[in-house]
């Protein structure tokens, strides 16, 4: 009994350290290398596909990707008619694809740019089911033995890698512990006003 005793007390101290460890900067860090690994050039290149002849200006296959062709045949196919909600969901749609994984990778407001990322791919997955209607081998899906379904299978790691960050957060090699931790030190330095009475004081 002493022996298991030993061991058990051996492993939970053991993790404990390393969790504690990890936690405050390697998994977040991790985690955000893992989306620029897998998602991030994923993203960049759809959006790069919808950007027009200057930077900041959508192209017609911005449409098209996203309203599909019978939404555009419902509009003539011509981007002028389309009501001005729908121009700027997909100029919004085009950016938040270049800004919102830009944020991630350098820990800004990781929590809420993975929260935007998550209402992303969950539309993006409602556009290609009902839109473009993508076949139900790619769709794939949850708790059967194949892990090969380029919708669900897929994007369930994808929001399971983002739910970790919103949680979590970014941990502390990024922007928002580097501003956090300016921020707390600022509201704990007492103000001019009050150094100058405690200097009087003294």
């Amino acid at each position: 009994m002493k022996t298991i005793y030993a061991l058990t007390s051996l492993h939970h101290s053991t993790f404990r350290l390393l969790s504690s460890w990890a936690d405050k900067w390697l998994l977040g860090l991790l985690a955000r290398i893992t989306f620029l690994a897998v998602l991030a050039l994923y993203y960049w290149n759809s959006a790069l596909t919808k950007v027009g002849e200057s930077f900041f200006t959508v192209s017609d296959s911005a449409y098209f990707q996203i309203l599909g062709e019978e939404g555009m045949m419902a509009y003539d196919f011509d981007t002028a008619t389309i009501p001005f909600i729908i121009d700027a969901i997909v100029f919004l749609g085009t950016y938040m694809e270049f800004v919102l994984p830009a944020l991630i990778i350098i820990g800004l407001f990781t929590r809420i740019a993975s929260i935007g990322m998550v209402i992303f791919i969950a539309v993006q997955t409602w556009v290609d089911i009902f839109v473009h209607k993508v076949d139900a081998e790619t769709i794939g899906a949850l708790f059967d033995r194949h892990a090969t379904g380029l919708v669900l299978d897929q994007r369930a790691m994808w929001v399971f890698l983002l739910s970790f960050l919103i949680l979590k957060g970014a941990g502390a090699i990024s922007l928002d512990h580097l501003l956090w931790s300016r921020y707390q030190a600022r509201k704990k330095r007492p103000a001019d006003g009050t150094l100058g009475k405690i200097d009087a004081v003294v």
